[in-house]
């Protein structure tokens, strides 16, 4: 069964580069068809789908971030990534990695420091 689990700062300044990883195991992050995703929770919100890389590297976005959000791929480390800049407190959430809607990471806090 494939699992995920989240990895990064867990405080971050505002203006800064918030960056994350997704560790996956149980399975291959090349496997056909399968697709990776950062959502986070922001306190008192729902779910905010912020973008996915597939299992062949391309990647699309939520309007909402696509400004500020990059999601990238290690295939040599089963690893996928999120960068988001210029952070401000209102970028405080937990944020999770997913393999469709199905597998998902525990989740991480972050906090972002005004």
């Amino acid at each position: 069964q494939v699992q995920l689990q989240e990895s990064g700062p867990g405080l971050v300044k505002s203006s800064q580069t918030l960056s994350l990883t997704c560790t996956v195991s149980g399975g291959s992050i090349t496997t056909e068809h399968y697709r990776w995703s950062w959502i986070r929770q922001a306190p008192g919100k729902g779910l905010e789908w912020m973008g996915v890389i597939n299992y062949d590297g391309i990647t699309y976005y939520s309007p909402s971030f696509k400004s500020r959000t990059s999601i990238s791929m290690d295939t040599s480390k089963s690893q996928f990534s999120l960068q988001l800049t210029s952070v401000t407190p209102e970028d405080t959430a937990v944020y999770y990695c997913a393999l469709w809607a199905s597998y998902w990471g525990q989740g991480t806090q972050v906090t972002v420091s005004s």
